[in-house]
């Protein structure tokens, strides 16, 4: 299976691997673009030159490089290219940002980027060359939890740290030191989304529909139902899928039975929009009464949900209608460097991975995997685009806000905001 990739090459310097000055999170303020990115076939190598003097190996016993790389796997090709489009823009603007603001004290950072194709196998192939051919010390990326899973798998077998853009599933960085995420868990966003129907939508019998084929699908749909049962609702019953699948006659007849007041739809948006067509066909009451996770944020999902999805309302970590300041910084470089919004949060969520990348390597002791590793966990309220994240003490999980959003005709409309709970790890 080949992998496209694209090496950003943005410098060449000799790192002097001596006394590293610390630094503040300060790289890390808000502000990003994306932009799409040209592939190309084969692998090309990030690092070339002659060795500083009295450096001749890294603490995984290769060469020491000319240069630092980061490496990101996204989804270039495949049924979740929108996010790697905007996965690969926001962390390209990241990444020269960073150098542009003076870098690795004065050194520049490269990006390598493989393609994981949408394919949890193609990902881990994809990891596994951006660390042993263009050398990266740290990985960012991906989206979708079956991907990200298998990503860290190869990277924790070669001790590299992973910063995971939108990769939501709990258990992901369950007794994986070197597993991180910029994005709030499932165990999180399922209550919000929970919360939101019982107490804003009034909904007091649900039914669930799971793509059984999708990790992140399967947790989500296990969360919600856990919180919305602890608030007092009814989960009627719980229907399942499969990824690809385009028809759900079968299942919406079986839920029809059960007279739900609401749906929750744990999918992704390639299925999920076809789902709501054919879901609201089958009982026109549920219509702007169904739910979902971010797997929905799409502008897909619009086409292939049709007036049936409108009106129905999702969780998100990002909304380009919000009027934090860092919101606007960012949109301003987007539309400077790209022209218009990103159309997906993974762009903001990219940018906030590959630029805590940068600054974590800024910080790190030393600058190899394991120094790198530990600043990311040492990471407390770095300024990101999606909100502060802070890392140290939390097992790789930032408490993060969670949004929740309406579909309209023109997009994705703000409903409610909701905080975490640090004491519960639930909204409050």
């Amino acid at each position: 299976m080949t992998t496209n990739r694209l090496l950003v090459k943005l410098g060449f310097a000799a790192v002097v691997a001596s006394a590293v000055m610390g630094c503040n999170n300060d790289s890390g303020a808000a502000g990003s673009t994306t932009g799409a990115a040209a592939g190309t076939t084969g692998t090309t190598p990030a690092t070339t030159g002659v060795l500083p003097a009295g450096i001749t190996k890294d603490s995984r016993g290769w060469e020491a490089p000319g240069e630092l790389t980061i490496g990101l796997v996204a989804s270039q090709n495949g049924d979740l290219k929108p996010w790697g489009d905007d996965s690969v823009k926001g962390a390209e603007l990241a990444v020269e940002e960073f150098n542009a603001n003076g870098g690795l004290d004065g050194k520049k950072v490269n990006l390598a980027i493989g393609d994981s194709g949408s394919k949890p196998e193609q990902g881990k192939s994809a990891a596994e060359k951006l660390m042993s051919t263009d050398k990266a010390i740290g990985l960012v990326g991906e989206v979708a939890s079956g991907i990200t899973a298998q990503m860290g798998q190869a990277a924790t077998e070669k001790g590299v740290p992973v910063i995971a853009v939108g990769a939501t599933r709990t258990d992901l960085t369950a007794g994986k030191p070197n597993i991180f995420r910029v994005c709030y868990t499932d165990a999180f966003q399922g209550p919000v989304m929970a919360k939101f129907a019982y107490e804003e939508k009034g909904c007091r019998n649900i039914a669930i529909i799971t793509d059984k084929k999708q990790p992140y699908s399967t947790g989500l749909s296990e969360s919600f139902k856990a919180y919305f049962t602890k608030l007092g609702g009814k989960i009627v019953d719980e229907q399942f899928y499969e990824t690809g699948q385009t028809q759900f006659q079968g299942q919406l007849t079986n839920l029809k039975a059960k007279n739900p007041d609401g749906l929750f739809m744990s999918g992704y948006f390639n299925e999920t929009g076809p789902l709501a067509r054919q879901a609201v066909e089958a009982m026109p009451n549920i219509k702007g009464k169904m739910f979902g996770g971010d797997g929905w944020d799409s502008a897909e999902i619009l086409k292939s949900g049709g007036d049936a999805i409108l009106g129905s309302f999702f969780c998100n970590h990002y909304n380009n209608e919000e009027t934090r300041p860092e919101v606007k910084t960012f949109l301003e470089k987007w539309d400077a460097k790209w022209g218009g919004k990103p159309a997906t949060t993974m762009g903001a969520l990219a940018y906030d991975a590959a630029a805590l990348a940068c600054d974590a390597l800024k910080r790190a002791k030393t600058k190899d995997s394991p120094g790198l590793q530990a600043a990311i966990e040492d990471t407390t309220d770095f300024k990101g685009v999606s909100g502060g994240i802070t890392l140290k003490g939390k097992h790789g999980n930032p408490p993060k806000r969670a949004l929740v959003v309406m579909l309209d005709k023109d997009g994705q409309k703000f409903a409610k905001a909701y905080e975490m709970d640090e004491a519960t790890g639930l909204p409050k």
